[in-house]
């Protein structure tokens, strides 16, 4: 029998809400999860990609974890993860660097055995590269077989990766894929194998409104999956429908109704009601306590109404530069990917590359007497979709690893 504990997309170095306070959550949380390994005694403790936020994190994040993972080594637990989308890098992985210094071990095609299980590793692999995937893992001779693996698969919602497919491919029989990048912990049964999605360790997005936490997977007669919780910080959901004479005394009501302190506290804004100011709401919650406050006003306003554009907004200023440009519909996508897109080179190159070759059959798209320079045509463009593999965030900031220097004129 092995006893092993399923984890994954702790996001360490995430700087959520640009909040000091939130970051070092995603490290308490990482802890955790590796304290109650330790408690629980287990045979391993099974990483599922995306330990870190970035590519390169900060030192600080670096020498906690490394202090995380020489607890568990001391408990002669070994720690067997997989890179994720978000700290894939093009010259060497954290991860192997902790792999020399004896405190992980990178999953392969090779396996790597533990108790009666061999565990096999499947890094993160952009779509654009699947296609050259083969499933050769090495054979197994223990009595059990996995897959842990990080990417959205089917048949699980937003899947663009057949995980059916990878079984039916693989030369392995495995019981069960253990899996990471999906936030929101889900279970199936394909066939003969079990599919199991261990969620983030804290919030990224105020959509993961259920608790936190991790699986225990056991191996026996059949595979056996327990779901276990985290004690992480409070997010306090106030979702307010305000009616036409409603408004901003209403939403700072149910503020001081509900407990705040130390809490995120996420507003959602519907229905007919006043028009509010985020910022003064935003700004009460503060003086209520919370750690932070956001509003969401989901509601559509007046777009005849006066409004007054400040260039003060360096965002806007851009965009206002790129229409007095008179860029073709397809320079104009470009450019929001470019300056966009928080991801790193590769990634853009990727993107844009995907960009591009789905216009090719819309020679309209790249004529530039045919374009109209509106705010909303700039504001719809490529730009505003997420990483591939991840869900929106909330309070995204650039981080250190994702910066690019790569320009518009690159890929025009």
């Amino acid at each position: 029998m092995s006893r092993v504990v399923h984890t994954g997309d702790t996001h360490i170095g995430y700087r959520q809400y640009h909040s000091p306070v939130r970051r070092q959550d995603y490290l308490d949380a990482f802890r955790q999860v590796v304290e109650d390994a330790v408690a629980s005694d287990v045979d391993a403790v099974v990483h599922a990609g995306d330990l870190f936020d970035d590519r390169r994190p900060d030192l600080p994040d670096l020498l906690e974890t490394i202090a995380i993972l020489r607890d568990l080594d001391g408990a002669d637990i070994p720690f067997l993860a997989i890179v994720g989308n978000h700290e894939d890098a093009r010259q060497g992985q954290w991860l192997d660097l902790f792999e020399t210094m004896d405190l992980a071990i990178h999953l392969d095609d090779e396996g790597t055995v533990v108790g009666d299980t061999t565990f096999y590793g499947l890094d993160y692999v952009p779509q654009s590269r699947r296609d050259s995937l083969r499933y050769d893992f090495a054979p197994s001779e223990s009595d059990h077989a996995a897959l842990v693996g990080h990417g959205l698969f089917s048949p699980f919602p937003h899947g663009d990766w057949d995980l059916e497919e990878v079984l039916e491919s693989a030369t392995v029989d495995f019981d069960a894929v253990l899996l990471g990048d999906d936030h929101t912990p889900e279970t199936k049964r394909i066939g003969d194998t079990w599919a199991t999605y261990c969620g983030s360790t804290e919030r990224t997005s105020a959509s993961e409104r259920d608790p936190r936490g991790y699986n225990l997977v056991e191996f026996d007669d059949d595979v056996t999956i327990t779901r276990r919780g985290l004690d992480t910080r409070e997010f306090v959901f106030l979702d307010i429908s305000l009616a036409a004479s409603e408004g901003a005394p209403l939403v700072r009501e149910r503020i001081r109704e509900a407990d705040v302190e130390d809490a995120v506290v996420v507003v959602t804004i519907e229905g007919e009601g006043e028009e509010i100011t985020p910022a003064e709401i935003e700004q009460f919650g503060q003086e209520r306590g919370a750690l932070v406050t956001r509003v969401n006003d989901r509601r559509e306003f007046d777009e005849d109404a006066d409004v007054e554009v400040s260039f003060a907004d360096p965002d806007e200023a851009v965009r206002e530069r790129v229409r007095e440009m008179g860029l073709s519909d397809a320079g104009r996508t470009i450019d929001e990917i470019v300056r966009e897109t928080d991801v790193a080179d590769a990634n853009v190159r990727e993107r844009v590359q995907s960009r591009v070759e789905s216009l090719l059959d819309e020679p309209a798209k790249f004529d530039t007497t045919a374009t109209t320079d509106t705010a909303a045509d700039v504001d719809a463009g490529a730009g505003d979709e997420p990483r591939d593999g991840d869900e929106p965030r909330d309070g995204d900031e650039p981080r250190d690893g994702d910066h690019h220097e790569t320009t518009m004129e690159d890929f025009l």
